[in-house]
């Protein structure tokens, strides 16, 4: 109930600012040139390359429209500081998470029910969108354009060197980690230092140990978070036993070229670091599997979720141009150069495989609810394309 009435607090002091502004100050203007500004800032400063090629390619094909995208570092604390102060950009591009369930409960987007490229989204993402409403709302208010799925990527070399097998269980998994360390070989490299990181084990694990209604049951006082997700956190610092020493003194990319040189043999994390890993090691065999949070393998998830999705400020001056901005931006050509750079998964219909860098995840699943998104894993495969 407090996390919720942090929210609610944010929202109330977005929503009153707003109020008292009558929605002014969002960015887009006319250029010298004559061309309408579009402003995108995007929560992703890893994916700059590819938003660099993309705004490129729009402004080299549009007459009209000037497009400026820009992945800063600490987006969120930029965007929360420039909400305050009125200063709005045109789009926002970011995850499916609490900062998009907070903005949208300060009633800061605009709904794009209408956007022929809603229609062609798959269901399962604009439900995830519809999950993370604190008040249900009619309409849609983002276009949700890629997603990730968390779980334990390995050194598939290292563990076919050693006779190493993926486990499927709790049990199986720390006898693992007991296994490899014994060998001398580090079993995980956590990186914590930049503590985004701790979300991708932590909801890795929660997804399989806690229901998806938890946050209704606490709202409605059946439960409360410490008592649901206690076996999380148990679990949590049992993974330290098998980390690097003080994993609070590492951050990610540091983990990422750890695991890339060989210095652990697992690492906790999500798909979106392979591109990272694989700058530092073009030729490593990476694995994957499922987080065996549970006793029982049936009981264990995959831990997936929207990593990328756009919204519409309601306070846009030139929506049409905005929304033009969105067609563009969901283009398969478009799609492509992010999901190349990226290895992500697709949120649109239709675009079936990836190039560069990327996998493609065969999965025979069955899907529920879920906080972002619950799958239960059947079988997964990766296989890396080159």
């Amino acid at each position: 109930m407090a996390k919720r009435n942090i929210f609610r607090g944010l929202a109330a002091v977005l929503a009153l600012g707003m109020c008292m502004t009558g929605l002014a100050g969002c960015g887009s203007e006319k250029r010298a040139d004559g061309k309408t500004e579009i402003e995108v800032v995007s929560y992703k400063p890893e994916a700059v390359k590819a938003f660099e090629k993309i705004e490129k390619r729009f402004n080299e094909t549009h007459d009209d429209i000037h497009l400026t995208i820009s992945s800063p570092n600490e987006a969120m604390t930029i965007l929360k500081t420039r909400f305050i102060r009125e200063d709005y950009p045109d789009i926002i591009a970011i995850g499916g998470d609490s900062n998009y369930s907070n903005f949208l409960d300060a009633d800061l987007f605009d709904d794009i029910s209408n956007l022929d490229e809603v229609q062609t989204v798959k269901q399962a993402y604009l439900d995830m969108d519809k999950e993370l409403e604190f008040i249900p709302k009619d309409g849609t208010y983002a276009l949700p354009y890629a997603a990730n799925a968390a779980g334990i990527l390995y050194n598939k070399d290292l563990f076919e060197e050693n006779g190493w097998k993926v486990p499927t269980t709790w049990q199986e998994f720390t006898t693992l980690c007991d296994e490899i360390k014994q060998s001398g070989t580090l079993p995980l490299y956590m990186g914590f230092k930049d503590t985004w990181t701790c979300l991708a084990p932590w909801n890795a694990l929660a997804v399989g140990l806690t229901d998806s209604d938890t946050y209704n049951q606490v709202n409605m006082g059946n439960t409360t978070f410490s008592d649901t997700y206690g076996p999380v956190a148990e679990k949590m610092r049992a993974l330290l036993d098998y980390a690097e020493k003080n994993p609070y003194a590492y951050g990610y990319n540091d983990a990422c070229t750890a695991f890339a040189r060989g210095e652990a043999a697992m690492y906790p994390i999500g798909s979106y670091a392979i591109p990272q890993i694989k700058s530092v090691n073009p030729d490593m065999n990476i694995g994957s599997f499922t987080f065996p949070a549970n006793d029982n393998e049936s009981d264990n998830v995959l831990n997936s979720g929207i990593d990328l999705q756009f919204s519409v400020m309601k306070a846009c001056k030139n929506k049409e141009a905005a929304y033009e901005v969105l067609k563009y931006l969901y283009e398969d050509e478009t799609i492509q150069i992010y999901l190349d750079e990226q290895a992500e998964l697709p949120a649109k219909t239709g675009i079936l495989q990836f190039r560069k860098h990327s996998r493609i995840c065969v999965l025979t699943l069955k899907t529920t609810a879920w906080q972002i998104i619950r799958i239960t894993i059947i079988r997964v495969r990766w296989v890396w394309m080159p």
